[in-house]
């Protein structure tokens, strides 16, 4: 099937889980050629407890990256469109540094990432790839130091939770692991809620698709309890808010009643201490408008 849907979910999805970490920009115009770079990141600040949640993901959001995640094993000339964007950008911050007649430290140039669900061997092999693992987890391959680049392959990266973020952009069984230990996470978690909120439009875009595989059957299948869950969650809070507008109905037509009990007619005064009224209970203010005089039950409650 088109790539589209799967685009879409990853610019969305990092969009989201980057978004109080830096600024960030989808779909980033590059050359006289008009070429795009799915995500450019800059961080806002060196260290924050949101890059901690985010694992891997926010070790990568520490410095500023050209994010460039694919549904399907990155292939050669794919990864070389990469580079050639990577490139360009070099190229724009060098002409902006000659401008503001600044330099530019080497380590402060974007860093390239290519997200890619597998990679063969003789692909890393191919691009002289080689792994830091006294200092990033098995699965990151980097290009040699000056290219700043690197590939993530994420079926190779291991299941910890360091890794959650990155795995729920890979695919077939390590997409579906990773959204079972999605599911895990306590519900308070706000990253969860984002991450099933963008996953569950993806399914519903890929439902209205004609053209979808086995794959994507698969996971519109093991979306369909969660977006099950939702709905039922969603109707129970609706329940439950139709009972307290009701119990708040109720409340209010008792304090109307007893008012006009009292005073004969409701203006708009004895009208303006209904409000505050509701905050308490039957019990309290009950006695109140039975014993109170107007005038008390004015400078009480206005």
């Amino acid at each position: 099937m088109t790539r589209f849907p799967y685009d879409q979910f990853a610019k969305d999805y990092l969009q989201e889980l980057l978004q109080p970490l830096g600024t960030i920009e989808t779909s980033r115009k590059v050359s006289a050629e008009i070429r795009e770079i799915d995500v450019y990141f800059a961080p806002t600040s060196p260290s924050t407890s949101d890059k901690l949640e985010l694992g891997l993901l926010g070790k990568i959001a520490s410095a500023p990256a050209l994010i460039e995640p694919f549904r399907n094993a990155a292939t050669i000339t794919e990864i070389r469109s990469c580079l050639n964007k990577l490139f360009d950008i070099f190229a724009q911050i060098k002409r902006q540094t000659k401008v503001d007649h600044n330099r530019v430290a080497e380590s402060e140039l974007p860093r390239l990432w290519i997200l890619s669900p597998t990679a063969s061997e003789s692909i890393l092999e191919g691009f002289r790839t080689s792994q830091d693992l006294e200092n990033w987890e098995v699965g990151v391959h980097f290009f040699g130091e000056y290219f700043r680049t690197a590939i993530v392959a994420i079926h190779q990266l291991p299941r910890i939770e360091e890794t959650l973020w990155l795995r729920l952009l890979g695919k077939g069984r390590v997409q579906q692991q990773a959204i079972d230990e999605l599911e895990a996470l306590p519900q308070d978690n706000p990253l969860r809620a984002k991450a099933i909120d963008l996953l569950l439009s993806l399914k519903t875009t890929l439902e209205v698709n004609q053209n979808i595989d086995q794959e994507d059957r698969d996971l519109i299948m093991r979306l369909s309890p969660i977006y099950e869950q939702k709905l039922a969650e969603a109707k129970q809070e609706g329940i439950q808010e139709g009972i307290q507008e009701g119990l708040q109905a109720e409340r209010r037509k008792v304090i109307n009643n007893l008012l006009q009990f009292r005073f004969g007619t409701v203006d708009t005064e004895l009208a303006g201490i209904i409000q505050p009224l509701l905050a308490l209970a039957p019990e309290e203010f009950t006695p109140l408008l039975l014993q109170l005089s107007r005038e008390e039950l004015l400078d009480r409650f206005l």
